[in-house]
């Protein structure tokens, strides 16, 4: 306005002469210049010099590596700042500092002094505390994000006066409480995303009032009570996700008035009813997610209108009925979820010919029809399971014309004929399932083709005929399941399958020897060869399998003793050798004596249930009776061995008859579930959001940083622990492929005394991975709890010492890559009924690569991580042997070591301390009686051990293998009596 003032007054000098008017020229540009440049300094420092101070004061008040993040915050002029956009008046429009890593409040950022900001976009950092109700001074906002920060507490109900909002953005954060009513009082709003935090309460009925809103997300909160109906009043909405709550109630009718709707995400919540046939007006719609819930009745015939659908989604609810029989009439469908449902009737016509179908799954239901007419050809299709319903005739040779199938899995049907041969033109399968049904004939060679199988399951039906060498030689064979049919002669030389983790080949009839060349798979987990004909010895060989769990050999012709080799095997939880001709002693083997079975064989001794103990010597007299039997053996040798070989003779027809009727029935239900869940190499998400009733905090039993453990009882009876990541831990993880890479690593760990890590999930909506579960929960409770650490006494605390040391040193020393377990502490070691150690939880865990860096970032729990952390970040297995030192005086003490730990830092490494004679016996835990005997001689070792795991220097201290083989030898004799040793003389015998 100062410039505007000074210009229009020469223009009344028009009648003055050339040289006045030339000079009021000169005088005008002169002033213009100056006043131009007045103004502009005076904007700068009007507008400038208060947003630069209200920035600056709040960059102060981040971290020291933000504030070096935001280094080109210097000087009066903000408009040149990384991250800050001005208007031509220099005044600050735009503030978007997303994905730097900046770690801090936003409650020190002065929101009054941006009146004129019109977007502020904080996502993806790490900025924490609450939002403040002073957002609302940003009047002229419209476009906020402060999405994937660390931020909690209440939304405030202030944000109800950014009234120009068109776009909000609070998602993957804490935010907890309820849903402010004052939401709806944003009406220019078009996108509001909410999702991943932890907001309660119910769904406020003013979210309708949101007439401009196209994208509402409101997923995986918790978020309870019913659909309001005034969601029918979003006409313009496009996008609806309401995932992973807990709204319970119909879907409400209204929703048919949501005619622009493209998307509807409902999955796994607790809605009930059946679906609205409303649902048919929305023409527009190309994916409708009802996952996961507790629908019923049937699916209304309205949706055969939807033909622009893409995705239905409608498994784990309990609908009824028929599938829309034209649910792909628009040609556009390309997945089907059903499963878990008690859909009835046949398969869609309109299927057989939807060439766009890229996944199928319908399983679990009570489908009916031929299914040789009820399928076509699928130039897309990489997944379909059509197993446990009604489906009867023989398969389609039009299957292996399906060139993008990887898993094709038709189990629990009543399939009959032979499994067509052209199924090895589908050279994509991964999987092939076709257990539980009534094929006949031969398994086919061409099957031998499918170079990328890795699971294939043929048991329960009524094959014959011996097995293919071609099948033997699928190098990426994973899982091989041909158990309950009628195969016969040798088992084959697996000479391929080098990557397999599980072989079932019970209830045939093969004979001959069991291979040598199974011992050379060395990633076997579960053998199972009960229930045949099989001859001859056990293989020693079969000792390699390292990585073992359960062992079948059962019901077979076997003879001589078992292999001494079996000693070795440490990851062995189930054997049964029942039922042949075995002799002399068993395995000194936890899994042999405490969970072994070994009825019915011809002289096997040993400690374990059932079986006699193996004499140590000789008896006298031994040899006369022996001499004795000799004779008679001569004598009466030829009449006893024609009864002999009458009497098995006869008893082999009847058992061959009796076996050919008892076991070729289906698969017991009661089996591990996670054997049958591996062979899709993925854990079954859903079976886990049922078993916690999608994460419901009842199912908690604990709490961590960045996770919650959930007890999961799954439908076989099974019990497993569920990690659940939260998502700001999801957010973390930058590749996927790194993640998994490590996740199977870890699964493939393999030792008696780390707990089973069976899988891992990672979903949009849930992450977590799954552990065995042990009911005797931590050694931090077991320690804090006094009545049971009385009954946990000195041999059970030693046996535990050890456990973890044998556990840490397989870790370290035994895998194909160290692994460092990195937050080594007592509330991550479970104990079994037998006081056992179980080292768990690796979700700090690393593989260590020899060519690789180890450098990361700070992970572990305080109290238990090593000294050098303190100053470098560099993660070595020393870290784990002084977490270790620490655990291992915890248990002696009865609790955390911590002022003996000071003590010791502060300890000059060459001037012995003298002076403080502290009794060793005075700093165990006072709860328990002193040990004495052995029991004292191996507490001082105990003691001595964890002492030089703590020494500060990490090139110093033992490594896990010798402290395993340490605990393992004999004990010295105590020098002087136990009550007299003080605890100088430990520390620096150490």
């Amino acid at each position: 306005m100062i410039m505007a003032s000074r210009v229009e007054k020469p223009c009344l000098c028009y009648t003055f002469s050339l040289e006045i008017i030339t000079i009021k020229i000169f005088l005008l540009w002169v002033c213009t210049s100056k006043v131009g440049a007045l103004a502009t300094s005076v904007s700068d420092e009007s507008a400038g010099g208060e947003e630069a101070e209200a920035l600056m004061t709040w960059k102060t008040n981040l971290d020291n590596r933000s504030q070096s993040l935001l280094s080109s915050w210097a000087g009066n002029n903000p408009c040149n700042w990384d991250g800050i956009a001005c208007d031509n008046f220099s005044t600050i429009r735009h503030v978007n500092l997303t994905g730097l890593g900046l770690r801090g409040t936003i409650s020190s950022f002065s929101f009054s002094s941006f009146p004129g900001l019109l977007a502020l976009n904080l996502g993806n950092n790490s900025l924490y505390g609450a939002i403040p109700p002073s957002i609302s001074n940003l009047s002229s906002l419209i476009h906020l994000n402060l999405s994937a920060n660390q931020l909690f507490g209440r939304i405030p109900s202030e944000i109800g006066l950014l009234t120009r909002l068109q776009t909000l953005y609070l998602d993957k954060n804490g935010l907890n409480e309820s849903i402010p009513r004052e939401i709806g009082m944003l009406s220019n709003l078009t996108v509001l995303s909410l999702l991943n935090n932890k907001l309660s309460g119910q769904i406020p009925e003013e979210i309708g009032m949101l007439k401009s809103i196209r994208v509402l997300e409101l997923s995986n909160n918790g978020l309870t009570g019913s659909i309001p109906s005034s969601i029918g009043n979003l006409a313009n909405l496009t996008k609806l996700a309401f995932v992973s709550n807990y709204l319970s109630g119909p879907i409400p009718s209204s929703i048919g008035n949501l005619t622009k709707l493209t998307e509807l995400y409902l999955m796994h919540n607790v809605l009930s009813g059946a679906i609205p046939p409303e649902v048919g007006k929305l023409k527009y719609l190309s994916l409708v997610g009802l996952v996961g819930n507790d629908l019923n009745g049937s699916i209304p015939l309205e949706m055969n209108n939807l033909t622009y659908l893409r995705y239905l989604l409608l498994s784990n609810n309990r609908l009824s009925g028929d599938l829309p029989d034209n649910v792909c009439n628009g040609m556009l469908l390309e997945t089907l979820t059903a499963h878990d449902n008690y859909l009835t009737g046949p398969i869609p016509k309109s299927l057989r010919n939807c060439t766009s179908l890229v996944r199928v799954r319908l399983e679990r239901n009570q489908l009916q029809g031929n299914i040789s007419e009820q399928f076509g050809m699928y130039p897309h299709l990489d997944y379909i399971d059509l197993s446990y319903n009604n489906l009867y005739g023989e398969l389609s040779h039009k299957w292996g014309q399906s060139q993008s199938l990887q898993s094709l899995k038709i189990s629990n049907n009543r399939i009959s004929g032979e499994i067509p041969s052209q199924l090895g033109e589908a050279v994509q399968l991964h999987v092939l399932d076709l257990s539980s049904n009534r094929l006949v004939g031969a398994i086919p060679k061409e099957l031998g083709k499918l170079m990328s199988l890795f699971d294939l399951n043929l048991a329960g039906n009524k094959l014959i005929g011996s097995v293919p060498q071609e099948v033997g030689m699928l190098s990426n064979l994973v899982h091989l399941n041909l158990a309950a049919n009628n195969l016969s002669g040798t088992i084959p030389d697996l000479v391929g399958g080098l990557k397999m983790l599980s072989l079932n080949l019970s209830k045939n009839e093969f004979s001959a020897d069991i291979p040598t060349t199974i011992g050379t798979i060395k990633s076997l987990q579960v053998l199972d060869l009960s229930h045949n004909l099989l001859t001859g010895e056990i293989p020693p060989q079969l000792g390699e399998l390292r990585s073992l769990e359960v062992l079948n050999l059962s019901h077979n012709e076997l003879s001589g003793s078992i292999p001494s080799r079996f000693d070795e095997m440490v990851s062995l939880t189930a054997v049964d050798m029942s039922s042949n001709h075995l002799e002399g002693p068993i395995p000194d083997n936890k899994a042999f004596y405490r969970f072994g079975t070994f009825g019915d064989n011809k002289g096997l001794c040993g400690n374990a249930t059932g079986l006699e103990l193996c004499p140590s010597t000789k008896r006298g007299g031994e040899k006369g009776i022996d001499s004795v039997i000799l004779v008679i053996v001569i004598v009466l040798g030829p009449l006893f061995l024609l009864l002999v070989v009458g009497v098995i003779l006869y008893f082999l027809r009847a058992r061959n008859i009796l076996r050919k009727k008892l076991n070729m029935g289906r698969q017991s239900p009661n089996d591990n579930l996670f054997v049958i869940w591996s062979y899709d190499g993925k854990m079954a998400y859903n079976n886990i959001i049922k078993a916690t009733e999608n994460f419901h905090p009842k199912h908690c039993v604990g709490e961590g940083g960045h996770a919650s453990v959930y007890k999961a009882e799954l439908q076989t009876g099974q019990v497993v622990a569920v990690k659940k990541l939260d998502t700001l831990e999801d957010a973390r993880v930058a590749e996927l492929k790194a993640f998994e890479s490590e996740i199977r690593a870890l699964t493939e760990i393999r030792h008696r005394n780390i707990v089973k890590l069976y899988g891992y999930c990672w979903s949009p909506h849930h992450s977590f991975l799954v552990y065995e579960f042990l009911e005797g929960g931590s050694l931090e409770n077991m320690l804090r709890n006094d009545k049971a650490a009385i009954e946990f006494r000195w041999n059970e605390r030693l046996k535990l010492v050890k456990s973890v040391a044998d556990a840490l040193s397989y870790m370290h020393h035994d895998c194909s890559l160290p692994i460092v377990h990195r937050d080594v502490s007592s509330k991550n070691i479970l104990l079994d009924s037998d006081y056992e150690a179980n080292v768990s939880d690796f979700g700090t865990a690393r593989l260590l690569k020899p060519s690789s860096s180890s450098w990361t970032s700070f992970a572990g729990t305080l109290g238990y991580t090593a000294p050098e952390l303190a100053y470098t970040l560099e993660v070595t297995e020393k870290c784990d042997v002084y977490s270790f030192g620490v655990v291992s005086l915890e248990v002696i003490m009865g609790k955390h070591p911590g002022d003996l730990i000071s003590f010791l830092s502060s300890l000059s490494p060459s001037v012995p301390q003298t002076g403080h004679n502290l009794l060793l016996k005075d700093v165990l835990d006072q709860r328990i009686s002193s040990p004495i005997d052995q029991f004292a001689e191996e507490v001082v070792f105990v003691a001595k051990l964890a002492f030089g795991c703590l020494r500060i220097d990490p090139h110093s201290r033992p490594t896990m293998r010798q402290v395993s083989q340490d605990l393992s030898a004999r004990r010295p004799h105590l020098p002087k009596m136990f009550d007299r040793i003080t605890l100088n003389e430990v520390i620096y015998s150490a």
